[in-house]
């Protein structure tokens, strides 16, 4: 009787290890997704400022090209 009462115990406490291992598990692999999530997020984000960045600069030596250009013109026709 003593045997089998054993073999229950350890057989419950296996199922429950077992359980509990899946569940960390679990809880790794949603660890790990939310990170990789979060690491997208921040490139992404850190790609859009980049781009923000060239396009003024881009904006600004356009206007003073158009700018210089402009005056250049008006100076060589009114000479």
């Amino acid at each position: 009787m003593r045997m089998r009462d054993s073999l229950a115990q350890f057989e419950s406490a296996f199922e429950q290890e077992a359980a509990l291992e899946r569940q960390r598990r679990s809880q790794l692999r949603q660890r790990a997704a939310n990170r990789s999530r979060a690491r997208g997020q921040q490139r992404s984000e850190q790609r859009g400022t980049v781009a923000f960045g060239v396009l003024v600069v881009a904006l600004t030596l356009t206007v003073v090209t158009v700018t210089v250009v402009m005056f250049e013109t008006l100076a060589w026709l009114m000479s």
